[in-house]
């Protein structure tokens, strides 16, 4: 679980889970809005996909971003 407070939160820290999740051998990564990408080969593999995800959404117009 994420212990650390984002920018702009007050109050209690909120739970949090993890990104990634194994199903069988095969990796996966999940967004805030429910979305799940995969499968990957690996954690590491699946980290690098959130990457690209994340990097993808902040190339996007503010009024096309996902929230």
């Amino acid at each position: 679980m994420d212990t650390q407070r984002r920018t702009g939160e007050q109050g209690p820290v909120p739970f949090r889970s993890s990104r990634f999740f194994c199903v069988g051998s095969k990796w996966y990564f999940t967004t805030r809005e429910g979305f799940d990408s995969g499968p990957f080969a690996s954690r590491e593999r699946a980290e690098v996909g959130l990457k690209r995800f994340l990097h993808v959404v902040r190339m996007l117009p503010e009024e096309q971003q996902v929230h």
